[in-house]
């Protein structure tokens, strides 16, 4: 999908109270930020904010912060935000391989991946965010007990994570490749892409892989 850009999103960012655009000043001092000792879920390539925000606003017990490294889609989510002021989310524009810069070992309590990119190129497999070098990363950035979710529309992708996963040691607690017709649908929280799909009939992959 080709990304509008949107003049002046980058210093939107910066000016916006809701980012944090010095991550690595926090780095191990993420519950201090938000000033508790809440669980702290990550949401890797957040978009537009749908899913983060609709989660902050049914947990308020948990901390959330959303990565995304498009400043025109992010300032969607921002628009949200502005508008709830829900004090439980923030977010960060960076790139997904920078957080093991910005969390320290066993910060994180849950990480989700959300229709990722798929780079259906072979020679960019390792840019996935379910690739064995991701998940390397995953596996520093979360508590022992720590579990990942992901989505995506795409089988290929999916296919392809569920032996990256396994490959890398990871076990999967739960898998579905029909999630809106699975018992894993309970509770579920649609991100844009996931409505759009749905609407079109298109199955939805999920599974939650722990250590």
């Amino acid at each position: 999908m080709r990304l509008r850009n949107i003049k002046g999103a980058r210093e939107m960012m910066v000016e916006s109270d809701h980012t944090v655009n010095e991550p690595q000043a926090n780095k191990g001092r993420w519950r201090k930020f938000f000033g508790n000792g809440n669980p702290i879920h990550l949401e890797i390539g957040t978009g537009k904010g749908n899913f983060i925000m609709t989660m902050a606003q049914s947990h308020p017990e948990i901390s959330f912060i959303g990565i995304e490294k498009y400043s025109s889609v992010l300032l969607r989510a921002l628009e949200k935000q502005q508008e709830l002021m829900l004090p439980n989310v923030i977010f960060i524009r960076t790139e997904a391989e920078n957080i093991e810069d910005i969390f320290e070992e066993g910060e994180i309590d849950r990480i989700y991946l959300n229709f990722s990119d798929p780079w259906p190129k072979d020679r960019h497999a390792k840019r996935r965010l379910t690739s064995k070098q991701f998940l390397a990363r995953y596996d520093i950035i979360l508590k022992k007990d720590g579990e990942v979710e992901f989505k995506t529309d795409n089988r290929a992708l999916f296919d392809f994570s569920v032996e990256e996963a396994r490959e890398a040691g990871w076990q999967l607690r739960q898998i579905t490749y029909d999630l809106h017709n699975s018992e894993m649908n309970e509770g579920n929280v649609m991100t844009e892409y996931e409505i759009r799909f749905s609407e079109q009939g298109t199955p939805i992959n999920k599974f939650i892989a722990f250590r």
